[in-house]
């Protein structure tokens, strides 16, 4: 471990706690170290919000969601609803999203304003494992920060692959994919992850032809495969095409279009494209941050934590993204409370029985814990439990029927070990699953606890009594 030496010209500044990287992992823990009274500093290279408030998470649901209410709009005529001459203006759409982007970046800075952390914005490095130097975005201002910890919050970015490099222009990640000056009219997909798939759906609502290559047997790896299933028709519906067992070689300029060569397991493909999205994953941002220099450890690109968020170097902690699998944002934040609560000393660890995840296609889907076979090979003998949201008086006024509710039970005792949710509203049922787990809820629990009517959670309970032979709204098996 050598430390760099900086110059003596170098304004030297002390504080407690350098936090590095303002996203929801490190804005969280600037804002939890100030409420537990430390003096900290978060530095971001750009804007407070980090990837998910400014070119993720928050813009690519607006986006999703101006997309739903386009085709909930155009397809109204079962409720008798007509609307003719539906148009989008997607200049004022992406205006729109624009401002949603900054009315939360703005409220970031405010937060921690207020709980006394000070904000700086540019380029963080370590020099030590108790030094960061920090040149300032603009003027390029060197300050030196003696501190007693730090906390590496700095994300993950689009993985590249070798033969579609991002050009900004004709290839894009998801951060080009979300700034479309229009709708593309051809647009190719390569990747069906949660990634593509949302984003190939929102633009496939608002007219986009889009196709997809995916070299894994199936879209949507690691979501519960029935889930799948029900957001498989649904493309097929909107008239996406999606090519299983494919890889994406190259791609060349033809008479002003791109055409995109697919290797396929009928042969080579040429598919023309207008756009392409290359959303094939993402890797951790933990290079040239001065990792080495401070003797941190890391493991395939990932930063080795305990389950207080501490690297291999006592002082030095590290969450989000850069910390580990699953990249969501959700978990970034709950372990910046870890890592700033094992800073003041007090017991925290990271020990959450289960980490919820949404996907936001069209239906969502939402799953906490493990699947039926999951838990099989656990050495769980399960039951399975579920409720169609066809059967559901609030789904069918909805007129959003596709879709189920999952419970996975051990037979024995009856605990819940999993909640896998297909359809409409999803992402914000599961959060009664992940809570009815983390207290040891079994599926008895949920099945007596009343639910409003008619809401859509009722298909949770009904799904939890369905695992015990008691469902009340379809035949039980």
């Amino acid at each position: 471990m050598n430390a760099r030496t900086p110059s003596v010209s170098t304004d030297i500044a002390r504080v407690e706690v350098v936090v590095i990287g303002a996203g929801p992992g490190g804005y969280v823990a600037g804002i939890r170290l100030g409420q537990l009274q430390k003096k900290v500093v978060v530095i971001e290279k750009a804007a407070p919000g980090g990837v998910c408030l400014n070119v993720g998470c928050i813009p690519s649901k607006a986006l999703i969601n101006a997309a739903k209410l386009y085709e909930k709009a155009a397809h109204g005529a079962d409720m008798g609803i007509r609307a003719g001459g539906l148009t989008v203006d997607f200049a004022q759409l992406q205006k729109w999203k624009d401002g949603v982007v900054a009315k939360l970046t703005g409220g970031v800075r405010q937060l921690l304003r207020a709980n006394g952390c000070e904000y700086r914005q540019g380029t963080a490095t370590l020099l030590s494992p108790r030094t960061v130097q920090l040149v300032e975005a603009g003027s390029q201002k060197e300050v030196l920060f003696e501190t007693e910890h730090v906390v590496i919050a700095t994300g993950a970015r689009p993985v590249q692959i070798p033969n579609l490099p991002f050009d900004d222009q004709r290839v894009v990640d998801s951060t080009g994919a979300l700034a479309f000056a229009e709708p593309p009219k051809r647009l190719v997909v390569v990747g069906a992850g949660y990634i593509g798939m949302e984003i190939g759906t929102l633009y496939a609502k608002f007219g986009s032809q889009v196709t997809f290559v995916e070299a894994l047997p199936t879209i949507l790896p690691g979501s519960d495969a029935e889930c799948v299933q029900v957001v498989a028709r649904k493309a097929k519906k909107l008239g996406m095409e999606i090519l299983l067992g494919a890889k994406a070689k190259g791609m060349v300029e033809k008479g002003g279009e791109a055409v995109l060569t697919v290797e396929s397991k009928d042969g080579d493909v040429q598919i023309p494209a207008d756009k392409v999205l290359v959303a094939v994953g993402r890797r951790p941002n933990s290079e040239n941050i001065g990792l080495e220099i401070a003797g941190v450890k890391t493991a395939g690109g990932f930063v080795a934590v305990d389950r207080q968020m501490r690297t291999s170097v006592p002082n030095i902690f590290a969450i989000g993204d850069v910390a580990g699998q699953p990249m969501l944002a959700h978990k970034a934040s709950k372990e910046a409370e870890v890592a700033a609560e094992a800073i003041a000393d007090r017991p925290a660890a990271m020990d959450a029985v289960a980490i919820p995840a949404v996907v936001f296609t069209d239906p969502e889907i939402a799953s906490a814990g493990l699947c039926a076979e999951e838990a099989e090979k656990s050495g769980h003998e399960v039951k399975v439990g579920k409720f169609p949201l066809s059967a559901l008086g609030r789904a069918i006024a909805n007129l959003d029927t596709d879709g189920f509710a999952k419970v996975v039970m051990d037979a024995d005792g009856g605990q819940v070990l999993g909640v896998h949710i297909v359809g409409g509203g999803a992402g914000d049922l599961i959060s009664e699953a992940a809570l009815g787990m983390e207290m040891g809820a079994s599926a008895a629990d949920i099945g007596m606890t009343v639910h409003p009517h008619p809401t859509l959670s009722e298909a949770i309970m009904e799904a939890a009594k369905a695992a015990q032979g008691e469902a009340i709204h379809i035949v039980n098996r």
